[in-house]
């Protein structure tokens, strides 16, 4: 299979598929390739390595891989049933609103609704809200791209390798697996550049400061077992001093996750190394 075959289906917070060339160039040779927070999955989709331990916290978002990768052609069935009108999209985003009713869907329908809304709310992005309820509004967009078969059967071809495991877990427990010539690759939620930038909303739970250094400690396990791992984040005070031991370099990056759009644009970015 065509290494371009496979493409994110997802936009996701922070994805890295702008940056991919940027982040190829640092990444290291490896026998098993550990992505502990995939989110759009850019990196791994780019790379498609032949074995790999990918994991996120985010039930809804795991669960669209492994139907994608179960059932593929049902999935698609399913997401052609979808209308691009807002009275829909909002009946659609209402589904976690009544728990019950909702745990009764398949997951085909969950991982269905979770593209759908992804590719035809506002910014086209996954949030929640603390109850863990979808909250973004309808897009208007004149003609979205939700039942993109191709790539999703690419997709679905590639995650069918018997050397590709999916997990549904906190990222360090993703990683109890992992050896000496392993190598992670981290892109955690970022540290926020001010309080008003503060979008955890990917996840319920969210992820503060007291997480990143819980991720540091994990980095510094990583360190010692001779695992080679490569960071992103945001190019904060706290990140520069939490890494200091490390190889930091700064890059720049387009963001347009903010409300005010003179703050959208370019940003520093960091890529921390040990190796």
């Amino acid at each position: 299979m065509k290494k371009n075959s496979v493409v994110p289906i997802l936009k996701w917070v922070g994805g890295k598929r702008q940056l991919f060339g940027e982040i190829k160039k640092h990444i290291p040779e490896y026998k098993t390739y550990y992505e502990p927070f995939l989110g759009g999955g850019a990196v791994f989709f780019g790379l498609q390595p032949e074995r790999a331990v990918v994991n996120d916290i985010n039930s809804s978002l795991m669960c669209v891989y492994r139907v994608i990768r179960d059932h593929t052609e049902e999935l698609i069935e399913e997401l052609k049933q979808h209308k691009n009108e807002a009275g829909y999209f909002y009946e659609i985003r209402n589904w976690d609103r009544n728990k019950e009713e909702y745990e009764k869907k398949s997951d085909i329908q969950k991982a269905s609704r979770i593209i759908y809304l992804n590719k035809t709310c506002y910014n086209g992005l996954f949030r929640v809200n603390r109850a863990g309820e979808f909250n973004a509004p309808f897009g208007r967009y004149k003609n979205p791209n939700f039942v993109n078969e191709k790539a999703l059967l690419a997709m679905g071809k590639y995650l069918k390798q018997p050397g590709i495991t999916l997990m549904n877990t906190d990222f360090e427990k993703a990683l109890e697996g992992v050896r000496k010539g392993d190598f992670v690759y981290f892109d955690p939620p970022y540290d926020p550049v001010s309080d008003s930038a503060n979008f955890t909303g990917y996840d319920k739970r969210g992820f503060d400061r007291e997480e990143q250094k819980r991720l540091k400690l994990l980095c510094d396990r990583l360190d010692k077992k001779g695992v080679k791992f490569l960071l992103s984040n945001s190019a904060t005070d706290f990140i520069f001093d939490l890494y200091k031991e490390y190889k930091i370099k700064i890059i720049k990056a387009k963001r347009s996750v903010n409300s005010k759009a003179d703050r959208r644009g370019e940003v520093d970015e960091v890529l921390i190394r040990n190796y």
